[in-house]
């Protein structure tokens, strides 16, 4: 799930390298924190928050198919 969250990032962003996903599992709950650069926060939340929302979507799908629920978090790194 981590992997996937990952490779949507980084085709959607300049800076592919400073791309992280953090991980966290407690008992059937999946939570990742998506870490992408300042410059490219806007691309990965869209406009009006689609891009974000769809990712969610898509990451509460696998995790679903996984018999997990999946929460995921979208911050800001630090500037390259």
């Amino acid at each position: 799930m981590k992997e996937f969250i990952e490779f949507i990032a980084k085709n959607l962003v300049d800076d592919p390298d400073n791309v992280r996903v953090d991980e966290t599992v407690e008992d059937h709950k999946v939570t990742l924190k998506l870490h992408v650069s300042k410059s490219d926060l806007g691309k990965v939340i869209g406009k009006q928050g689609k891009t974000a929302k769809s990712m969610r979507t898509l990451f509460t799908a696998v995790a679903a198919k996984h018999n997990k629920s999946g929460h995921l978090e979208i911050e800001e790194g630090k500037q390259p």
